[in-house]
């Protein structure tokens, strides 16, 4: 399977009219076929079937290359799996190399599950997110607490998994100044989904810091706590 062979069937269903509704969707200029996800799903599921964990990272690869929209989703989706054999770290290495690329919510959310499945598999990974942090790039700064989301859900966390809990608060602590929407958002996601296995933490965050994010950001963090 190779990228142009990848692309013949992605545009085997493309749509001009859903192509162009998507352009003004997403705002971003790069190329749209107007593939619908459930289309993009059902060639993914064929490709990774039909392929060893090597070939689907340099198909991923050469999709990504592309800047087509749908390209970049199947890409995504491709490497979205919670085990790679070998799981060595080209897959890892070639999503946090999509990082900088992120411009749009929609490929930087697809990636960053693909990159979620990647950190769980080998947690020692997010300690790479630190540096993401300080980035002048809003949306690598956001990945590192979308990709991170994973450890918002578990109700009896061992002391690894709490450790990288309060790494990344530490992070979110540092964001809650940044006047990026995306950032502020991405704030309030994490801890609205924490607050959903660790009520405390999260009442704790917002007694500290809650003061300093954005109104919209503070309240969507806080809409799952009882008062």
């Amino acid at each position: 399977m190779t990228p142009d062979i990848a692309l013949d069937q992605l545009r085997a269903t493309a749509n001009a009219d859903k192509a162009s509704e998507m352009a003004r969707y997403h705002k971003i200029d790069r190329p749209y076929l107007g593939v619908a996800n459930p289309a993009i799903d059902a060639y993914v599921k064929d490709w990774r079937a039909a392929l060893d964990a090597p070939a689907r990272v340099a198909l991923a690869d050469g999709l990504w290359r592309t800047n087509i929209h749908e390209a970049r989703i199947a890409a995504a989706k491709l490497l979205t799996q919670a085990r790679i054999r070998p799981d060595d770290n080209p897959a890892w290495d070639l999503i946090a190399s999509w990082v900088p690329d992120f411009d749009a919510w929609a490929v930087a959310d697809h990636a960053s599950i693909a990159g979620q499945k990647r950190l769980v598999w080998q947690p020692d990974r997010v300690q790479q997110l630190e540096q993401w942090t300080t980035s002048d790039h809003l949306w690598t700064r956001r990945a590192a607490l979308v990709m991170t989301l994973p450890w918002t859900k578990q109700n009896n966390p061992k002391p690894g998994e709490i450790a990288i809990r309060e790494q990344v608060l530490g992070w979110a602590a540092g964001y809650v100044d940044d006047p990026e929407w995306f950032i502020q958002k991405a704030v309030a996601w994490w801890l609205r989904d924490l607050s959903k296995h660790d009520p405390e933490r999260v009442h704790a965050f917002l007694n500290q810091y809650g003061a300093r994010m954005k109104p919209f950001a503070r309240k969507e963090a806080g809409r799952l706590l009882a008062d």
